[in-house]
């Protein structure tokens, strides 16, 4: 089995020899896939516990691991984001310890017969997850689980160098390229702290709730309240429709 230094000095070596030496994010998901031999990865960033949204992703089933955990606020990146180490479930379909019920229901349906997520961090500095997904049940061969930790690393580090030039509040372009942070959730999510007097976290889980409740996608719901259809009422917490 390779050391650290030699899976570390592979993982570089792939970022940085497939053009100029420049790298974007999408490239940190796909040499991700790639050094661990599963089916997709994604990188999900976050802040206070809350998700910001999908670095990147590399195919289908990564990027419905990250929508659905942004939609519904639950899944293993938020779990490893929150607790500091990985969070593995090898058997998505029948869990031992049953987490997530509803991501887990909806990834079992598309096909995601297990997931992983790795910590992103960088000492006390905490900026997401990365996941790992497959179609096939089982835990992480040793090797694997090597692997991810190191590119979980390689990637934290790698962002907080793209990020370092840009202006602030800004996402650096190399970062932003192909990436989702759902604007428009995060500007409903402000309205809706404004009309019930919560926190914008709490805004946002009341925001998922009535999504989950109705039937309806996240971001649907949120440009409805954007565009002013769609409001909620600080007394009595339920929708109130503008005319």
């Amino acid at each position: 089995m390779p050391a650290e230094g030699e899976r570390r000095a592979r993982i570089l070596g792939l970022l940085v020899g497939a053009g100029d030496g420049a790298f974007g994010a999408r490239r940190l998901c796909d040499v991700c896939a790639e050094v661990t031999t599963m089916s997709g990865a994604g990188i999900m960033l976050m802040s206070a516990e809350i998700p910001d949204g999908s670095l990147c992703t590399t195919n289908d089933m990564s990027d419905l691991i990250e929508q659905l955990q942004y939609a519904l606020g639950e899944g293993p990146c938020v779990d490893a984001y929150k607790q500091g180490w990985p969070v593995l479930e090898p058997d998505l379909a029948h869990a031992e310890n049953p987490r997530w019920p509803a991501f887990a229901a909806a990834a079992v349906e598309a096909g995601v017969a297990a997931v992983f997520a790795f910590p992103l961090q960088v000492g006390a500095v905490r900026l997401g997850a990365l996941s790992l997904c497959r179609e096939s049940r089982g835990p992480l061969s040793d090797d694997q689980h090597a692997y991810a930790l190191v590119m979980a690393d390689v990637a934290a580090q790698a962002i907080l160098v793209l990020q370092a030039d840009a202006p602030p509040g800004k996402l650096a372009a190399r970062l932003g390229a192909g990436a989702d942070f759902h604007y428009v959730v995060h500007q409903a999510s402000g309205m809706v702290a404004a009309q019930l007097e919560v926190s914008v976290a709490q805004a946002l889980v009341r925001l998922r709730a009535y999504a989950f409740g109705n039937g309806r996608p996240l971001a649907e719901v949120a440009r409805d309240v954007v565009d002013r259809t769609l409001r909620f009422d600080a007394a009595s917490g339920q929708r109130d429709p503008m005319p």
